[in-house]
């Protein structure tokens, strides 16, 4: 039998004969492995030495049995042991520490290159390891409670080591990630899991999963002082908060909600964008009882709310959406006046802000974010939108006149957000009629005549959105617009728009009778 050279190292010798059984019991080889370990230096040539260390325990790993792993774990220490030495090869693997001003390295730089190469051996080490458990629960000796004992000890660290290396980041590598992939799968199987959320949640909604475990291991990365020093903490954090949804998310809250602000509150907008996405899902998947508890909702919303001064199109688009889903819970929290002044509630105060940034806003890229989440304010408020029709007012037709590229989207959810709101708010269109009415009509006369690259299907679009527009206009006036459109018709030389115009004209003139859009809460 092959004496490897980690045996050597160790001062360990082995017995005449042949087969697995000959070599030191596993309660000597790794407590002395770690040691040893540990003391070998970071220079090139101990890096060299430990990477000889750690490829040698995988082949011994790959001739031991079960038997020879767990056999003879009787107590907590040794199992302590095992997990010591899952904590200490991926802290060998680790991704370079970052300073904590300092921006994240290239994907070409060497570091993560030789972070990459280590990444490697330990996942032929973890997936070596989840062999034997595997092969311990088919055991009479050992059987499932050994390797329930076992699992508890290194689930939380082989499941973050797999995460951080198994999706395509500037650390990654085509080898690592596979391998990584294989690991997180091997960990899956070893628990009978079908996926990772049912891993992470438990099969059913009394079942412990393994999320509280993974989080406990993330909880020294996630703190003020040491989450910016390893860049796949936070991409760790996330892709796991996301895989727990509602019921099972509820009980985990004081531990994802505090990590999910730090993240938000960062000054890299990348980080910002990050932080409001598990802000995001933690409001969609925690009850509002329990987000109000403590005032915790209204610490998202102070820290969404600094978020609306932002310029930045990318970081508007999460936040918006994430504070339309918190708004309804800070109106229902318990203990709030069901009667308070505009100024007061929240909804009103967020649509405020939005109009008043809108307005001025030149930016294209922005002014389509505020354009396609104003729809789902004008429902969020309801009638209540009378309040801002002014402002609103002045918005839509200022967006209306705007020329916004061939997909025109900030004038296709302009005519939306008009449609909602006189569906909600008609009996204040009347005084309104003819500053919507001359908007619409040289918004339609801009579409036909436009002779840029703007598709047919968004020309079609914007013609019917105004269009319902007009209709809605009509019912609510009782045929005004009919009566302002006459003539029109006659003088426009356009087929498309002079259809338009008669589909409004041939309309019955009836009275309008609002139906309540369905609102989502």
């Amino acid at each position: 039998m092959e004496q490897h050279s980690l045996l050597s190292s160790l001062q360990l010798t082995l017995p005449e004969g042949q087969g697995a059984p000959d070599y030191p019991p596993a309660e000597q080889v790794l407590p002395q492995f770690l040691q040893l370990f540990a003391s070998v230096g970071s220079q090139q040539a101990s890096s060299k030495a430990k990477r000889g260390m750690v490829r040698d325990l995988f082949a011994i790993l790959e001739v031991v049995d079960c038997q020879w792993l767990l056999g003879g774990y009787q107590g907590n220490s040794t199992l302590i042991v095992v997990r010591d030495l899952v904590v200490a090869l991926s802290t060998y693997a680790a991704l370079p520490q970052q300073e904590h001003d300092g921006g994240e390295f290239s994907s070409k730089d060497p570091s993560y290159a030789t972070a990459a190469d280590r990444a490697a051996d330990v996942s032929l080490i973890f997936q070596s390891i989840l062999v034997k458990v595997e092969a311990a629960k088919r055991s009479e000796e050992l059987g499932c409670k050994a390797v329930g004992s076992f699992l508890r000890q290194v689930a939380g660290p082989m499941y973050i080591f797999a995460v951080t290396h198994a999706t395509e980041k500037p650390w990654s590598r085509p080898r690592t990630q596979s391998l990584a992939q294989e690991l997180l799968e091997g960990l899956l199987h070893v628990w009978d899991c079908q996926s990772v959320p049912e891993f992470l949640r438990g099969a059913a909604e009394d079942d412990e999963g393994w999320f509280a475990v993974v989080m406990q291991s993330l909880k020294p990365e996630l703190t003020k002082e040491t989450w910016q020093r390893n860049p796949a903490t936070k991409h760790v954090f996330s892709r796991t908060l996301q895989q727990v949804t509602r019921p099972w998310l509820g009980q985990h809250l004081e531990k994802v909600l505090p990590p999910s602000l730090l993240l938000s509150d960062d000054y890299r907008v990348e980080n910002k964008i990050l932080g409001v996405q598990c802000l995001h899902h933690i409001i969609r998947n925690v009850p509002g009882a329990d987000l109000c508890q403590f005032n915790r909702a209204q610490v998202v919303h102070h820290a969404l709310s600094n978020h609306l001064y932002s310029k930045e199109a990318q970081l508007m688009q999460v936040v918006l959406p994430c504070l339309l889903d918190l708004l309804p819970v800070l109106e229902r929290a318990p203990g709030r006046p069901s009667r308070q002044p505009p100024s007061a509630v929240p909804s009103d105060k967020v649509l405020r802000l939005v109009l008043t940034h809108m307005e001025p806003e030149h930016q294209l890229a922005l002014r389509r974010v505020y354009a396609k989440n104003l729809p789902a304010f004008v429902e969020r408020l309801g009638i209540q939108i009378a309040r801002h029709l002014k402002r609103l007012q002045r918005v839509i037709v200022g967006y209306l006149e705007v020329y916004d590229g061939p997909e025109e989207t900030a004038r296709l959810a302009m005519l939306e957000t008009l449609k909602r709101t006189i569906q909600h708010a008609w009996p204040r269109m009347t005084c309104r009629l003819a500053v919507l009415l001359q908007a619409l009509l040289r918004l339609m006369w801009d579409t036909v005549t436009d002779r840029s690259l703007t598709p047919e299907p968004v020309t079609a679009a914007l013609l019917q959105g105004a269009t319902e527009c007009l209709l809605l206009l009509d019912r609510c006036s009782h045929g005004q617009v009919k009566v302002l459109l006459q003539g029109v018709q006659h003088s426009c030389q356009d087929d498309r728009l002079k259809e338009c115009l008669r589909k409004v004209e041939e309309e019955p003139v009836e009275s309008f009778i609002p139906t309540e859009p369905k609102r989502e809460y």
